[in-house]
């Protein structure tokens, strides 16, 4: 028995602390295990947290306290989500082949996928036969893998915080052999593949065998899975459906065993021995090692057919193990073996039953495959309903009306345990006559009737699948969307012009991650998708919400030749228990080299689908946002360094102004103490004896004043201080008389040498003042050349280059340590595509349906996005059972009308 459920349906939608629980089963017991971990506190709960922490923790609430509520919560929200949205698209170093390998058109995928494969074959077959050697698949190989205890082909990369062993780690094979040492009369087919053929083994892929089981109601279907194989060489071909296109594996005919071999059981061995027989190794081998019942995994009915443990071996190559297969949906096996689309359906949900029954059901096996199951809401104490194994899948093989009862007939892969209701086997319904007419036969062999009440009564949930043959054509599209926390319709949508009416189907899904299954990373996404007349607030169709198959949303109905817009929303889910891809990789680096070489390049190949190339509009809008961004940054630096110049030279010509303002002083001073000079020499001219020593001795003390100003002033106080003896003043007082007549001569000799002095004084302040007049800024200011100005602006620069990175690089303080939000912010990023079916008919045009990818543009002005918001936003509306939506409706009550059933649709 395998998991049915998805993720925790009653849990939290945008964080969940556990993860999705996976069911092993068994082909004997529906025993329901569970990955057991520990209970690590929730990531918004109160941790431990050391007292350095709590320090820090209490100022940077303080801090927080002293500001508003709202900014408060607006900080939270910048540090919440990441400022460098993205995810690793290539896991491997210098990843060529994801970078090189083109992107496939889906029309031609099936015939281009089974050519490629036949070819592989081919080459394989030639090459062994030629050095006549078996073929053994290097990059799979059981045998090896099992004896040296490498287990890459049994277990996944683990990524499970708290839990040690990857899964895949109960599983237990003793050996390994050929397809031509276990059976006897070994046969890929025999009388084709039927329902009955399969019997689940001990990996819990019960979905995986459910779809086998329904495929083989309508001929064909398995057959064209296995394209080439050669039993001799032991070389088999299949092509699987992943991703919207079709893909080709090779294997070998390696499978695993239950015993082991004869040389390695110690306890068998001895026992065989004591019987003394012929050949006691040929005995254990037949009974233990022997055709079908000695396989490990999946197993046919018949003892030598063996195309099922095939097949289920190449499948579980593809995703990476036999790990990576357990747990899954019907349909989503159903869509993997035949490129169709499922739809879940809940039994609560059919609004008519009559319309259900005759134009669903009754056409099973026609243009629908259904699978069907039980306890979908998590299972019960009981664990069956009157024989129903709950989380388990089941095939609809039939539906029939007959003399007014309706009846179908179901499949449990296991190939046992059965409905114990009205019309099980050996019920009191059956006749002989209702035995003859529904071809029935009695046995535990998982196969009996149900009534259709006793259907819609005990299931659960219906998984319908819808196939496509040669009158259908197929477009495809990916791209990489930023999934934010707030839940909304995506800026990113579709576009989808159809140059033809008819019916169309409309997908909307994402990676298939069990094919990198270790590497998916922490966040999971469901999807919806809301198709709208181009331009128009109005949908026409919207898909269910998905409640356990997560991969996929579609729609079907009937559409007119237009444009349509097909908006897409995306809910992210982050497991805490889940460690991310990064660190995934560094655990897997050095001891499973092998193993993660090979999930890293199905992971690359993957998401290498996504990859935005950059359209002519986009690259011509950036390049000229680009330049508009370097001008108005040169422009603002340009402004930076004409303020910075005027700044300066406000400076300088105010420090210039005071340079004259005391110029100007200390030549008026020197002007007066002209004036008085001059005065002086006028009253020494007249001849006035009492005057000549006033006047002798004003001018020394003018001296001395002028000497202090203009340099010596130890020599002036020492001039000043020593008094002339009177041997000196007498000698000079003769001189004086003896010289009467030239007297005049000299005190006007005095004078002039202070007069002389002054002026000296006078000239030089004025020179130096000229002087630095003559370097005087100009009042305007003088403009700078254009290499001047590019100069300036690559400087500044550079500057702010230095500064971002150093602030980068800088440690943060105890105060400025990020939160637990700022150290893992909300990061989610899907990889997600558009497919459409649209029916076209013999001879018909394939190409009628277009798909483009329609992104918001980075690079607008808020005057641009404010007019794309007004032309395209209507489509962004919340749907029309959105509490909010009466608030968001505008205008009078024809205008809200219209914005939800449009202008041209009836009201009833």
């Amino acid at each position: 028995m395998s998991a049915i459920l998805g993720p925790n349906i009653g849990g939290g939608r945008r964080f969940r602390y556990g993860f999705p629980s996976r069911s092993s089963s068994t082909s004997s017991s529906p025993s329901t295990s569970t990955v057991g971990r520990s209970d690590p506190p929730a990531p918004f709960t109160r941790r431990g947290r050391t007292s350095q922490t709590m320090e820090g923790q209490a100022k940077r609430l303080r801090k927080l306290q002293q500001l508003a509520p709202q900014t408060i919560v607006d900080d939270f929200w910048t540090k919440f989500t990441t400022k460098a949205p993205g995810k690793a698209t290539t896991v491997l170093p210098q990843d060529q082949h994801a970078d090189t390998t083109p992107s496939k058109t889906t029309q031609d995928s099936y015939d281009e996928a089974a050519v490629v494969c036949r070819a592989k074959v081919v080459q394989i077959i030639k090459e062994c036969r030629r050095v006549n050697k078996k073929y053994r698949d290097p990059h799979f190989d059981l045998e090896s893998d099992l004896k040296l205890g490498r287990r890459d082909c049994l277990q996944s990369l683990p990524n499970v915080k708290g839990v040690k062993a990857p899964p895949g780690g109960g599983f237990n094979p003793r050996s390994a052999k050929r397809v031509t040492e276990i059976f006897d009369k070994p046969q890929f087919y025999i009388d084709g593949p039927t329902a009955n053929d399969v019997r689940q083994g001990r990996d819990g892929d019960c979905w995986l065998m459910s779809a086998l089981c329904t495929l083989s109601n309508k001929p064909g279907l398995i057959e064209r899975l296995c394209v080439a194989h050669d039993q001799d060489v032991g070389v088999y071909g299949f092509v699987f459906h992943r991703d919207g296109e079709w893909i080709s594996e090779i294997v070998d005919d390696f499978l695993y065993l239950t015993k082991p071999d004869y040389d390695e059981s110690y306890t068998d061995r001895v026992l065989f021995d004591e019987l003394e027989r012929v050949n006691p190794e040929e005995a254990y081998r037949r009974i233990y090692q022997a055709n079908s019942g000695a396989l490990y995994f999946a197993q046919c009915e018949h003892p030598q057919e063996t195309w099922l443990p095939l097949l289920e071996k190449c499948y579980a190559k593809a995703h990476g193990d036999y790990a990576a297969i357990e747990g899954g949906f019907g349909g989503e096996g159903i869509e993997d073996l035949t490129g169709g689309v499922t739809s879940e359906i809940f039994t609560t949900d059919i609004l008519d039953k009559e319309y259900f029954w005759n134009e669903e059901l009754l056409k099973v096996n026609q243009d629908f495959l259904f699978g069907c199951s039980t306890g979908v809401w998590g299972s019960s104490s009981w664990g069956e309903r009157k024989g129903i194994v709950e989380l388990h899948s089941y095939s609809v093989q039939r539906a029939v009306e007959i003399d007014g009862k309706r009846l179908v007939r179901l499949k449990n892969p296991w190939g046992k345990g059965e409905w114990k209701g009205a019309w099980s086997d050996g019920s009191k319904e059956w006749t002989p006559e209702w035995l003859e007419k529904l071809d029935h036969r009695f046995g535990d062999d998982g196969d009996f009737w149900i009534s259709y009440d006793d259907l819609l009564r005990k299931y659960q949930a219906f998984e319908r699948t819808r196939l496509f043959d040669s009158d259908w054509s197929v477009a495809q599209i990916w791209t990489t969307l930023t999934v934010p926390w707030m839940l909304d319709y995506h800026t990113t949508y579709f576009s989808l012009s159809l140059s033809k009416p008819g019916p169309v189907v409309i997908v909307f899904s994402q990676l298939d991650e069990r094919y990198f299954r270790g590497l998916e990373g922490q966040y999971h996404f469901q999807l919806a998708l809301r198709l709208h007349k181009k331009g128009k607030e109005d949908y026409l169709v919207r898909s269910q919400a998905p409640y356990r198959m997560r991969r996929s949303v579609n729609v079907e109905l009937e559409l007119e030749a237009g444009e349509y817009d097909v908006r897409v929303k995306v809910d992210a889910c982050r497991w805490e228990d889940i460690i991310p891809t990064e660190q995934v990789i560094r655990n897997s680096a050095k001891l499973r080299r092998e193993k993660l070489t090979r999930i890293g390049l199905a992971y690359d190949l993957a998401h290498g689908k996504g990859k935005v190339v950059e359209t002519a509009e986009e690259k011509a809008a950036r390049e000229a946002h680009d330049k508009k961004h370097e001008a108005k940054r040169r422009q603002e630096i340009l402004k930076r360094i004409e303020a910075d110049r005027e700044e300066q030279h406000y400076l300088q010509r105010k420090a210039m102004q005071r340079t004259k303002d005391k110029e100007r002083k200390e030549r008026a001073k020197n002007k007066a103490k002209m004036a008085a000079m001059q005065a002086r020499k006028r009253a020494i001219k007249s001849g006035v004896a009492d005057q000549r020593g006033s006047v002798s001795t004003t001018g020394q003390s003018d001296v001395v004043v002028v000497a202090g100003e203009r340099g010596n002033a130890s020599e002036v106080e020492t001039e000043k201080n020593e008094a002339p003896s009177h041997e000196e003043a007498a000698k000079e007082d003769t001189q004086a008389r003896n010289a009467t007549a030239s007297a005049p001569q000299g005190e006007d000799a005095a004078v002039h040498g202070v007069e002389e002095q002054l002026r000296d004084g006078h000239d030089e302040t004025f020179c130096e003042s000229g002087s630095e007049s003559g370097s005087n800024v100009s009042d305007e200011l003088s403009e700078l050349s254009e290499r001047e100005l590019d100069i300036q602006v690559e400087i500044q620069l550079g500057q702010l280059k230095r500064m971002a990175a150093a602030s980068a690089a800088s440690a943060p303080t105890a105060e400025e340590q990020p939160d637990e939000f700022e150290r893992d912010p909300w990061n989610a990023v899907a990889v997600a595509g558009l497919r459409v079916y649209h029916r076209v008919g013999e001879g018909g045009d394939a190409d009628v349906v277009r798909l483009k990818v329609v992104r918001p543009n980075p690079y607008a002005d808020a005057d641009d996005e404010a007019k794309t918001d007004s032309a395209e936003g209507k489509t962004r509306e919340l749907d029309v059972d959105d509490s909010a939506k009466d608030a968001t409706l505008v205008g009078g009550v024809t205008e809200r009308r219209n914005s939800i059933v449009g202008n041209d649709r009836p009201v009833f």
